[in-house]
């Protein structure tokens, strides 16, 4: 039986922190847990201007759900931080705060892809609270939240998206939806991915990360015959029925070819 996940209020303790999250990633040794990767933070001097307090939040509320729940990505995202572009490296940070942040990922899903493809090029504050608000109603929180908090996480989605590079500003509450493609590198990092956690062919590319770029399985299709195309895998496909031959038999591997 799959457990019920509920919308949670936690992007409230930070959303993109990309920078935080490079500094972070610099800092990180394999096998630390939250406690360690804090006070060897605290120590290394990278956050000169921030608190004990908010540092210590970061950590465990922020980087530890994303990036730590997984037992390699840490160690993964270590390898690729300077050796990815920021925008690849973005893209990377977003699949995994997604996966930590329901509400995030259905907004993106659900809303943001669902104007995109109406032909809609904005974004507003007031589509966030709509959400918000519907998933409330629906049962998606655990217990039902006040109209403040409604409107917190309304503000904390649409900032997640700025950070991330979904949207850009164009008015107070008003943003306007950017031209958003997942990069080459990304595609195989979570072609692999979904690989090594365990799904099967079909799996992957029926995955709900592909959604999070906007892509129906057809689509994932076609990114992995390009992959296929540039040696990352063997793609094999014949109606519904897909086949991939994987030529690497580690992210490791994966990762110092990409990079």
């Amino acid at each position: 039986m799959i457990q019920q996940r509920y919308y949670t209020t936690q992007l409230q303790a930070g959303l993109g922190l990309i920078e935080e999250t490079r500094q972070l990633l610099q800092v990180y040794q394999p096998g630390m847990t939250t406690v360690q990767l804090y006070e060897a933070a605290l120590a290394s001097g990278r956050f000169p201007l921030v608190t004990a307090r908010r540092l210590r939040n970061i950590v465990a509320e922020c980087f530890a759900p994303r990036y730590l729940r997984d037992p390699h990505a840490a160690e993964l995202l270590k390898i690729l931080v300077d050796r990815l572009t920021i925008n690849e490296l973005n893209q990377l940070l977003f699949i995994y705060t997604a996966r930590a942040n329901l509400v995030l990922a259905d907004f993106v899903r659900d809303v943001y892809w669902a104007r995109y493809s109406a032909g809609r090029n904005d974004l507003q504050l007031e589509d966030a609270r709509a959400f918000v608000e519907n998933s409330v109603r629906e049962g998606k929180t655990q217990k039902p939240w006040s109209e403040t908090t409604i409107k917190r996480v309304s503000s904390y989605l649409m900032g997640c998206c700025a950070d991330y590079g979904l949207v850009t500003t164009t008015g107070r509450n008003q943003r306007s939806i950017a031209a958003y493609r997942i990069f080459p590198k990304v595609a195989a990092y979570l072609a692999y991915d979904l690989k090594f956690s365990g799904l099967g062919d079909n799996q992957i590319v029926a995955s709900p990360d592909w959604e999070l770029f906007g892509l129906t399985p057809i689509d994932v299709r076609d990114q992995l015959k390009r992959l296929s195309l540039q040696g990352l895998l063997i793609l094999q496909a014949a109606s519904d029925v897909v086949h991939i031959g994987w030529t690497y038999k580690s992210m490791e591997e994966l990762i110092d070819v990409i990079a």
